[in-house]
């Protein structure tokens, strides 16, 4: 099976900055997109950030988020600068992940739990 675990999240005012990351693990064989989206409180999951072929942004957070990865370690980042109150929520990871099982290859997307961010006024 495989496994995306996020973490970095926390507590910070705005103006300031955090650094998520999702580590993939299991039954890797290959990483295809991953992706960062969001949740807030009493609102629909967003897109935050792409990564995979090409980069996409969601308006709300060009020039003050920057997702990247580091495809030795199948470790996805989402570095967020300028952070503001309406960027509360919980972000969670999301990839496209192949897989091999003996003679099988398969590709399944995959969620992480998610991690909180909180910016306080």
């Amino acid at each position: 099976q495989v496994q995306l675990v996020e973490s970095g999240g926390g507590l910070v005012q705005a103006g300031g900055s955090l650094r998520l990351s999702c580590v993939a693990s299991g039954r890797i064989g290959s990483i295809n997109r991953m992706g960062w989206y969001r949740q807030a409180p009493g609102k629909q999951r967003d897109l935050v950030a792409t990564s995979g072929g090409t980069t996409t942004y969601a308006d709300s957070v060009k020039g003050r988020f920057t997702i990247s990865r580091d495809n030795a370690k199948n470790t996805l980042y989402l570095l967020m600068d300028s952070l503001k109150p309406e960027d509360t929520a919980v972000y969670s990871c999301n990839a496209d992940i192949t897989s091999y099982t003996g003679s099988s290859v398969y590709t399944r997307n995959y969620w992480g739990q998610g991690t909180q961010v909180t910016v306080s006024s």
